[in-house]
């Protein structure tokens, strides 16, 4: 099982010092009296004197009799402006006084956030700042005595108040506390260094205190940061109660290993100065307890640190164990095929932090290739003009290498087993009927997927296990091959990589995370972890709908994901959008009857509601905004919202979860016992990724990507090459002879691999494809040289095999593809020669469309090839057959020879079999011929091949003109 490591104590990046230092009480001055006692006057002077004026010199402002008519009648004169305005200002006086008592009623009773009167804004802000300052004189020592937070609580004797949703928001009175007044800071130093203080002074006093955790009312559960207000006087006191019991075993065997996650029926030990009336000090003193719950707690009592000795470990996320590693097996090349990639050393320059994150380099990679076949397709069937061409741009200069660390760096594999295996398990417990979990966060382990639980949820569904523990559900890499596509929601859309410890992934839900995640740091390491998150989620292949909201961020990601990425200008926009969103969500969910989204995923409208909303926000909101994000964050798991908001300081209201990105690339979260290396998407890299998926843009002007191919050789007879390497069919090669070995396979692929990419092809890029999982400098160079010596040289003793400035491995001219001389030979017919030359146009198509034997590598073995997966070849050459039947057809046509124009459509539909525009053409030639028959026997071979999807609407309504009585054929033939 990995170890975690704890940073260090000297290091700058390490979390901050909670050593217990001796607590700083700030003690009233005669400023603080001064302060109140002019608030106090300018309360009573608003409250008492305002109303007791306006009653002397303008009356009341209701009238003594209701004659609305009569009031219309009465002419408009100075008196009625003046009764206007008098009842004007009575309005602000009752909207200040409203303010005065929720501020006051806040401030009292310790229930946290005040509730908003509607459209008073500064005048709510007024009155926070008076009631505070008349309050300040009794708010010296809340932390160690009870406060006026309490006396809401006394004033009801023992009675339970209100438990409050996991992580609520610290009260704005502590907030103001701070702003009128010194006294905070002591406050906020208190909080973080009183823990040992507490509970020493508690020992040697012997009066220690417990709290059990209740059971939850209707959807509020008790939290630590709530049983901190409530007991404590400030919420962010609960570090103190964390730490106290952090470890220790409870009553059901399990341990409290993160504050967020605590269970009914737990002891939680408290500080020395806790007050409340459900707290226990002793418990042979507590007869109102039953004899179980006592020995419970004088169980727990026995394992504190004074009874062990020392002090616990530091709060951990569990990080699951791993299974050993299986035994390498020897690969085609003689090598050995690692279980785990055995990384390269070198990096030949490409960006590591994309070489580093295998899901997100999936992720990018999969939508570049969809966003480029989409340009395809839009620039086949964009009809007559206009017409952008079939070869994407390219890259060069940073693009190129980003392009080339996705294909180094991508796991497709690893995405798709993922994204089964949540499928998967979605549908088992569908099927039995049973709830999904709320998972915290997902770890890949060495291709094991273990799902972190917030509770334990029972046995989990074969073929998963439990894992070390009962909120540890895992899969192990064989089992989750066993699962095939199952058509259900996608369980769990918001996970999202935050980086690696040892040879496990962390992948957190943000979707569950009970409030607000934060992320300290500085400015531009912030960006780097923001801008990673935000492009895995638009791109994830483990997620259907998602909506994500970005704030703050200077490169804009939008192109990523059009239809997902939104961006709004600032915080006041997204807090007006996320209002409206909460209150749209609880009311779908009461609507629906549902306690959560998970609910909802598994009811039969799961592919049209409940997908998730995530907002990012960069920025560092004001302490105003702060407060209410966390009032919209307090409910937002059960929503299916999430927020991961950026802070400087590291301290943000209502964060559940915090986190530190630290200069050297350590993502830290100290209290979930974490230190991972985190994955970033730098600036640069950022930039980079956007101009990939701008320039595949299929929206984009005329300055895109032409029809002229990148690599064009002589198709006259002078131009024969030396080597010859038949691609379009089955693989053949003319001009080499067939290397000995093991090795021939490896060596075909890498020159395929090469012969697709004239524009070189960088040597990782090369030995990933070859060796998916990963091999070793040594394996990789000793295969290029393999290959250069198999290649052979030119006559001019050249190698066939060269390098350009940027290492990229590249092959001479002499060395061709049949896919080569196809695009030369179409690009000839189309714009060269073959535009002027009506016979030169005819023979340069019959030659191209000759060379179409099948499908791209159609007899490639088993296992290999997978590369082609990220290839947009597979689009290309489809649709450049099918260009070229066309244009065939087209030149048949001319002459009326519809024999001819069929026979070259029909070789093109060999490869291109689902191109529409083959179809209508092969359709308009066959109804040329005037026989009715044939084009009746094609039209049912084309309803017969479309199936239950049916013919397109453009074929059905060419089908309509050229034969009338298709519909009432193919009824007949039903």
């Amino acid at each position: 099982m990995p170890r975690r490591r704890s940073p260090s104590s000297s290091s700058s990046t390490a979390p901050r010092n909670r050593t217990p230092q001796p607590v700083r009480v700030r003690r009233r001055t005669f400023g603080d009296f001064v302060k109140a006692f002019l608030a106090f006057v300018a309360l009573l002077a608003l409250l008492v004197g305002v109303p007791f004026a306006l009653a002397v010199t303008a009356g009341w402002p209701f009238p003594e009799t209701f004659e609305p008519m009569e009031w219309l009648k009465q002419d408009i004169s100075v008196g009625t402006f003046l009764s206007i305005l008098t009842f004007v200002v009575w309005l602000a006086w009752a909207q200040f006084t409203a303010c005065v008592l929720v501020e006051m009623k806040a401030a009292l009773s310790g229930v946290g956030v005040p509730g908003r009167v509607p459209g008073a804004g500064p005048s709510q802000l007024l009155a926070r700042q008076l009631v505070a300052a008349v309050l300040l004189v009794g708010a010296t020592a809340a932390s160690f005595t009870p406060g006026l937070s309490q006396l809401g609580q006394s004033l009801d004797g023992n009675q339970r108040p209100t438990v409050a949703a996991a992580q609520q928001t610290p009260g704005l009175f502590a907030q103001q506390q701070e702003q009128a007044s010194g006294a905070a800071a002591a406050l906020a130093e208190q909080a973080s260094h009183a823990e040992a203080a507490a509970s020493t002074g508690a020992r040697q006093q012997g009066d220690t205190k417990f709290y059990r955790i209740q059971p939850p009312e209707g959807r509020h559960h008790d939290s630590l940061w709530e049983i901190s207000e409530r007991h404590l006087g400030d919420g962010r006191r609960y570090k103190e109660i964390f730490e106290l019991n952090k470890d220790r075993t409870q009553p059901d065997g399990s341990k409290l290993s993160e504050a967020s996650l605590i269970r009914p029926g737990w002891i939680m030990e408290m500080p020395g100065d806790a007050r409340g009336g459900e707290l226990v000090e002793m418990p042979d003193e507590a007869p109102e307890l039953s004899p179980e719950v006592r020995q419970q707690i004088r169980d727990y009592d026995r394992t504190g640190d004074h009874a062990q000795g020392g002090g616990g470990g530091a709060a951990e996320v569990s990080v699951p164990e791993q299974r050993p590693a299986p035994a390498p097996a020897p690969d085609e090349a003689g090598g050995q095929e690692h279980a785990a990639p055995a990384r390269e050393t070198s990096t030949f320059g490409l960006p590591e932090a994309l070489l580093a994150a295998p899901l997100l380099a999936a992720g990018l990679l999969g939508a570049l290739g969809h966003r480029r076949r989409q340009a395809l397709w839009q620039s086949a069937f964009a009809g007559i003009g206009g017409r952008r061409g079939m070869e994407p741009p390219t890259p060069t200069g940073d693009a190129q290498d980003v392009q080339d660390a996705l294909l180094v760096g991508a796991d497709p594999e690893g995405v798709r087993l993922l994204d089964r295996s949540l499928r998967g398990l979605a549908a088992s417990l569908a099927a039995e009927s049973r709830p999904l979990p709320t998972v915290y966060a997902a770890w890949l382990t060495k291709g094991d997927l273990h799902l972190q639980l917030a509770q334990p949820s029972g046995k989990p569904p074969a073929p998963w296990q439990l894992g070390q523990d009962e909120t540890l559900w895992m899969l192990a890499k064989d089992d989750a091959g066993r699962y095939e596509d199952a058509d259900t929601a996608a369980p769990f859309p918001g996970l999202v990589s935050l980086g690696t410890m040892d040879d496990s992934r962390l992948l957190l839900n943000l979707e569950a995370v009970p409030g607000i995640v934060s992320l300290s740091g500085s400015e531009a390491d912030r960006a780097a972890v923001f801008a990673s998150v935000a492009a895995e989620l638009a791109t994830n292949g483990w997620s259907d709908r998602m909506t994500i909201t970005l704030v703050g961020f200077g490169e804009d990601l939008t192109p990523l994901a059009p239809s997902r990425l939104r961006h709004l200008d600032g915080i006041e926009a997204l807090i007006e959008t996320m209002e409206a969103e909460t209150r749209q969500r609880r009311g779908a969910l009461g609507a629906a009857g549902h306690d959560s989204v998970l609910t909802g995923r598994t009811g039969p409208a799961q592919h049209t509601r409940w997908a998730p909303h995530l907002v990012l926000l960069a920025a560092e909101p004001s302490a105003e905004d702060a407060v209410t994000l966390a009032e919209l964050a307090a409910d937002a798991s059960r929503l299916g919202i999430g927020y991961l908001v950026g802070t400087g300081d590291g301290e943000l209201p209502g964060a559940a979860w915090e986190m530190e990105i630290t200069g050297e690339g350590k993502l830290l979260a100290p209290l979930l016992g974490l230190e991972l290396d985190a994955q970033l998407l730098p600036a640069a890299q950022q930039r980079a990724v956007v101009e990939l998926f701008v320039d595949a843009d299929p929206e984009r002007g005329p300055d895109g990507p032409g029809d002229t191919p990148p690599f064009l050789v002589d198709v006259s007879e002078q131009g024969r090459p030396a080597v010859y390497a038949r691609l379009v069919g089955p693989y053949e090669i003319i001009g080499l002879d067939t290397p000995d070995g093991e090795r021939s396979a490896l060596l075909h692929e890498a020159l395929a691999l090469l012969l697709l990419h004239r524009e070189g092809v960088h040597p990782r890029v090369l030995s990933s494809a070859l060796w998916p999982r990963g091999v070793t400098d040594d394996v990789r160079e000793a295969l290029i040289e393999r290959l250069r010596t198999w290649l052979g040289t030119d006559p001019d003793g050249t190698p066939r095999l060269g390098a350009d400035a940027t290492g990229r491995l590249t092959l001479a001219k002499s060395v061709v593809s049949d896919l080569d001389v196809l695009r030369s030979l179409y690009h000839e017919a189309t714009q060269g020669r073959g535009v002027d030359s009506r016979a030169v146009r005819g023979r340069l198509l019959t030659d191209a469309l000759v060379l179409v034997r099948g499908p791209l590598l159609a007899d490639r073995p088993e296992g290999r090839y997978r590369w082609l997966g990220h290839e947009i070849v597979d689009a290309q050459l489809p649709l450049l057959v099918a260009d070229t039947g066309l244009a065939l057809s087209e030149f048949h046509m001319e002459k009326d020879r519809a024999e001819k124009a069929i026979e070259a459509l029909n070789a093109a539909l060999r490869t291109a079999s689902s191109d529409e525009r083959l179809w209508n053409e092969l359709l308009r030639a066959t109804h040329a011929l005037g026989d009715p028959a044939r084009l009746t026997a094609l039209a049912a071979d084309l309803l017969d091949r479309s199936g239950a999807r049916g013919l397109p609407p453009r074929t059905e309504a060419l089908l309509d003109e050229l034969l009338p009585t298709w519909r009432d054929d193919a009824a007949l033939a039903g």
